[in-house]
């Protein structure tokens, strides 16, 4: 007998950011808001099964930011809940800047810049996310 064996791979199509800050979450996506002239807003926790043996789901902040003219989705998200991190591997990082569709190599090393000429980040860099054991966390 035969055996067929299907391999399964997740399609990651958005980019990724880390971000250090010890700021709180709003006061980041205002900062953001402020010097890079987006506009954050508040949507619904992000809630992820981080532990298997728990069917609890642990509750992420996020903002999302809608930049028509690409029709391309931001969003900002917290790495530490209540109850753990989203993605455990990336403990330096405080929050993701999760970019969704289509974003030039040019305007993405400019929100980079922008993002580290802000006082309070400490740093942003971008992260491949097939790089990281965790990465289902992120697939909403």
């Amino acid at each position: 007998m035969n055996k067929k064996v299907l391999k399964f791979e997740i399609d990651l199509d958005f980019v990724l950011i880390a971000i250090t800050s010890a700021q709180k979450d709003y006061r980041l996506c205002y900062l953001v808001n402020k010097y890079l002239h987006f506009n954050f807003a508040r949507v619904a926790d992000l809630e992820v099964n981080i532990y298997p043996t728990s069917a609890d789901a642990v509750p992420f902040s996020m903002y999302e930011y809608f930049w028509e003219a690409s029709e391309t989705s931001f969003y900002l998200i917290a790495n530490r809940g209540i109850d753990g991190l989203l993605i455990p591997e990336m403990r330096e990082a405080d929050y993701f800047l999760m970019i969704k569709n289509y974003i030039d190599d040019e305007d993405l090393n400019n929100l980079i810049l922008g993002l580290n000429k802000i006082p309070e980040i400490v740093a942003a860099i971008k992260i491949d996310p097939k790089k990281i054991k965790s990465r289902e966390n992120l697939l909403f």
